[in-house]
């Protein structure tokens, strides 16, 4: 099982803060989760439509989409912070 929290809009999209899911075959790191949540429809697809715009994290630390996520990690997925 994996832990996915959604911050920012991600979250108003999709219209939850988390959820748990099984590790779907084939995912293997954070850009093929993405096209598995986009694949979803609805919020999930407006939420995730530019996966540029989006930021993730694995186990609480900042990473590319081509970082690897396994069964047991919690995934954040966020939009880009501003300073101010």
């Amino acid at each position: 099982m994996m832990q996915i929290l959604y911050f920012g809009w991600v979250r108003s999209r999709i219209g939850t803060s988390v959820e748990t899911m099984e590790l779907p075959d084939g995912i293997h790191d954070i850009a093929s989760l993405v096209e598995h949540l986009r694949k979803r429809g609805g919020g999930y697809a407006h939420a995730f439509e530019d996966a540029a715009a989006i930021r993730a994290a694995v186990n609480q630390e900042i990473v590319p989409p081509d970082a690897p996520v396994g069964d047991g990690d919690e995934i954040a997925f966020f939009p880009p912070m501003t300073g101010g």
